[in-house]
């Protein structure tokens, strides 16, 4: 058995109340040991992922930075290839692109974008990725899919890192999984969106990880032991207020959850320092997940477990 990758850890932030002091909070999140600055894609009161993943890399030397994750249906991905291209290479090769096939219907409405049926989105995803793997090779590249056409086009910038920054594919339903499995350098663990584009907060139990690791590593096959396992935290509490017990009892009511499956939830962070150490080398050991992103609240909190685990 391979030793366990050593543990990273991201911090999503959306940026609309960082505006001012972006630079300042990326210089912070790399000074507190994150690994990477990652920014969410909605349509909300946020910033646009790219710039400020960049004005972020400007700002800090070590720190990668990465989108978590972009919606694929809202760019094309020519276009992605070259901004993604340009952001790794001014970033000195400290891109992580993450996109997804999208979920949250109510954006799309709000946009005026169709809102295709999963199979139909997920399909124009693993188009994407393939175009976006074509951009990035340096060779000229051809594609005829059914939902984008290129047409011996030479990608230009070429990205810093060779063949392109790491992709990151991530959800919980089992085709994208098995997508991610068969394409991705990082997979993300998350709660399966619903059919109305809604999030199932009980999709986080231990059985349920398992299940999607699973579908992983079915299609990963032997690259399986290449690929980086990230999870998505829902809820992050260091020396909350509540005792640890009383609030796992809370979170198993609103989810429908027993409390012994959100106690042992890669999903949920709740405890002590030493207590949390203790859950996510739980975690790794048994899921093999050494990636771990944060909320932004949890920045501060969450800094004394980063000082212990990374790299570890």
């Amino acid at each position: 058995m391979p030793a366990p990758r050593p543990f990273r850890f991201g911090l999503s932030l959306a940026g609309f109340d960082h505006g001012h002091d972006w630079a300042e909070t990326a210089r912070r999140i790399e000074d507190l040991g994150y690994a990477t600055l990652l920014v969410p894609d909605h349509l909300g009161d946020q910033l646009a992922p790219l710039p400020a993943v960049t004005a972020a890399a400007a700002a800090t030397t070590t720190l990668r930075v990465g989108t978590f994750v972009l919606d694929n249906d809202y760019r094309h991905p020519v276009l992605l290839a070259k901004e993604t291209a340009t952001v790794d290479l001014l970033s000195g090769g400290r891109l992580e692109l993450g996109l997804g096939a999208g979920w949250r219907r109510e954006e799309y409405d709000a946009a005026g974008i169709p809102f295709d049926p999963g199979q139909v989105r997920l399909a124009r995803l693993a188009e994407a990725v393939t175009v976006l793997r074509g951009l990035w090779s340096g060779q000229a590249f051809s594609f005829d899919g059914d939902h984008y056409q290129v047409r011996h086009l030479e990608g230009r910038p070429l990205p810093a890192q060779p063949g392109g920054p790491p992709l990151f594919l991530g959800g919980g339903g089992p085709r994208l999984l098995a997508l991610a499995g068969r394409r991705a350098d990082i997979v993300g663990l998350a709660p399966r969106a619903r059919p109305d584009g809604t999030l199932d907060p009980a999709d986080i139990s231990p059985e349920a990880t398992d299940t999607k690791l699973a579908a992983v590593r079915d299609a990963a096959g032997p690259r399986f032991t290449e690929i980086e396992l990230n999870v998505l935290t829902l809820v992050v509490e260091v020396d909350g207020h509540l005792p640890r017990e009383r609030r796992v009892d809370e979170l198993a009511a609103r989810w429908d959850l027993e409390p012994a499956a959100v106690r042992a939830s890669p999903h949920v962070v709740i405890g002590s320092p030493e207590q949390v150490v203790d859950d996510l080398l739980a975690h790794r050991e048994r899921f093999g997940i050494s990636y771990v992103t944060v909320p932004e609240p949890a920045l501060a909190a969450f800094a004394p477990v980063v000082a212990r685990l990374a790299g570890r």
